[in-house]
This record gives C-alpha cells, sequence and structure tokens, in this order.
C-alpha cells in the first residue's frame, strides 16, 4: 500500500492521555488490558463519549496501540473518532478524557458531548 492508499491513524493519544490510562489500569484490581472507548446517543450535541476497562478485543473492535496503551474502539464509534486525538485534562474545576476530534461539527458548552 502506497502513502496515498494509507488510512490516517483511527486514533491518538497525547502523552498526558497514556500516562492516565496506565496509572487507571495499575490501580485497578482486575487484570485489564486496555480501554473501550466508544461513543453513546446521548447529551445535549447527541453524542458522548463513553469508556470502560476492556479484558480484551471483543467482535469486530478496532485495536490502536499507542504509547504502551492498547485502546480498543467499538466499531459504531470508528466513523465517529477517525483521525482523533485522545487528551486528558487536569485543572482545579475537573479532570477527564477529552476529544479533539476533526469530526465533530458542535461541541457542548461543557465539553461533554458533539455532533458531526
Amino acid at each position: 500500500m502506497n502513502a496515498e492508499n494509507e488510512r490516517p491513524p483511527l486514533l491518538t493519544l497525547t502523552d498526558a492521555a497514556a500516562n492516565r490510562v496506565k496509572a487507571l489500569m495499575a490501580r485497578s484490581d482486575e487484570p485489564f488490558t486496555g480501554l473501550r472507548v466508544g461513543v453513546s446517543s446521548k447529551g445535549c450535541s447527541g453524542h458522548s463519549y463513553v469508556f470502560e476497562y476492556a479484558l480484551e478485543k471483543v467482535g469486530l473492535e478496532e485495536e490502536v496501540e499507542s504509547k504502551g496503551v492498547r485502546i480498543f474502539i467499538d466499531p459504531l464509534a470508528v466513523m465517529f473518532l477517525m483521525g482523533s486525538e485522545m487528551d486528558y485534562k487536569e485543572d482545579r474545576l475537573q479532570s477527564g478524557f477529552v476529544f479533539n476530534n476533526p469530526n465533530a461539527k458542535n461541541v457542548c458548552g461543557c465539553g461533554e458531548s458533539f455532533s458531526v
């Protein structure tokens, strides 16, 4: 496959996101191997990101391995996440994973949901 036909990375992680996933997994009593990311139909803009620990890849999930972290992506979320960057932000008022998503046309004021 030449460079023109290569698919862009489905999802990239910042160092902060990878470090946070590693820290969460290290604190868990279960032997999780990664984090499952999906998209749910909810929120004031129509869609929101959902997360859960994953023991293994399931079915047709896409797997992204980056910076020592495995992310499993729900097949129904692929079209919403293509080319996104997952980051982790922490400030005095809140902390959490955030997405820099080139597919999002609108994002709600709190950053919890988006529309495409």
